[in-house]
């Protein structure tokens, strides 16, 4: 069984008479990359620095590595936290950046150096100890922020949207090296970011999060395919969300049609989520051999080199989307059948927060 390293339970926070934060709850194990994901304004930054200590919550408990934290000063906690500003001080040299947290310890020189170096070394920046910070990229500022935590040998790392700063192309390669290194050193880390793709390529782990309150905690696969809410499925990726009429079985009705759905829907209106890379086009009825089919019109279409996507509506007026990949040619245009497989839809039965 995995070791739980991190527990918050009901945690609240006011900012005046506001509630931002609403009884949220989760769990860390170790060595787990867990990503706070929601819209700007979430609570996601607000929760992570209560686990680091700059805040302290107005109820619930916070545990870690087996003590409880919640009203312990930030420098007594084993945490460490990388902000998105990088927050490295301009006037030191970057192994004196590295070496700050360590000499405040008051660690042996001896050991300060050699943590030191072995972080540079990890985070490719051998050589460059000497460099003050506006003598290096973007990208490598980034990495001197995440060695200086890293000499900390912290509890759980704490990491604030740290990539933000950086272009598309650069972004996506530390991505992969800061992931790489967190798993090799089976470092517990918790990441706060709004950019969807980078928190199912990276995490084991994701918490959405929407106006203080925890929709939905999941393995990427789980979010993304098993949406609890309608705010989860929409938020994550692209999705058609349509209302139904459950029957206590597998069928549905839509309209004048009944459709499949992929488990058994309870009796009255619930949600059918359908991602659009599910959707499938034919120009007959006879082609589209699947168990649910929907004759639609092509309103319009974008080509997106990849995919076409296919902006659709049904004898009911409803919009549909549809990403056709590796399209070659073909581009369909006016009446056509749209249809999708069973298993491709999800029955969503919470509402939204």
């Amino acid at each position: 069984m995995a070791e739980i390293v991190m527990e918050l339970k009901d945690i609240k926070k006011f900012f005046g008479n506001t509630q931002v934060i609403h009884d949220v709850s989760f769990q860390v194990q170790k060595g787990d990359f867990v990503t706070l994901l929601g819209p700007s304004g979430c609570g996601k930054t607000t929760i992570l620095r209560m686990i680091a200590g700059f805040y302290e919550p107005d109820g619930g408990t916070i545990r870690l590595a087996g003590r409880q934290i919640e009203h312990i000063p930030p420098y007594k906690r084993n945490t460490a936290m990388v902000f998105q500003e990088y927050a490295l001080f301009p006037h030191l040299t970057v192994y004196e950046n590295v070496a700050y947290g360590l000499h405040v310890r008051n660690l042996d020189e001896s050991k300060v150096k050699q943590r030191v170096n072995d972080a540079l070394k990890l985070m490719q920046l051998k050589g460059m100890g000497d460099r003050y910070p506006n003598q290096m990229s973007g990208g490598q500022q980034q990495r001197v922020a995440v060695a200086r935590a890293l000499v900390m040998k912290p509890d759980v790392l704490l990491l604030d949207e740290p990539l933000s700063n950086l272009d598309a192309k650069l972004r996506e390669s530390v991505r992969v090296e800061l992931r790489a290194i967190q798993r090799d050193m089976g470092l517990t880390t918790i990441y706060v970011t709004h950019d969807q793709q980078e928190a199912l390529s990276m995490s084991d782990s994701v918490i959405i999060m929407q106006k203080g309150h925890l929709h939905q905690q999941g393995t990427p696969h789980e979010i993304y395919f098993a949406p609890r809410t309608p705010f989860v499925a929409d938020f994550i990726g692209t999705t058609n969300l349509v209302e139904v009429e459950g029957t206590n079985a597998l069928i549905v009705t839509y309209g004048d049609t009944t459709l499949m759905a992929d488990a058994v829907c309870p009796a009255g209106t619930v949600t059918l989520s359908i991602r659009p890379e599910s959707i499938r086009l034919a120009d007959t009825e006879d082609e589209a051999a699947a168990e649910n089919v929907l004759p639609v019109q092509v309103a319009y279409s974008m080509f997106l080199g990849e995919k076409v996507r296919y902006f659709l509506k049904d004898a009911t007026g409803r919009e549909w989307l549809a990403d056709i990949f590796d399209p070659g040619r073909r581009i369909f245009e006016g009446d056509v059948w749209m249809y999708f497989r069973a298993d491709r839809t999800h029955v969503i039965t919470e509402s939204a927060v």
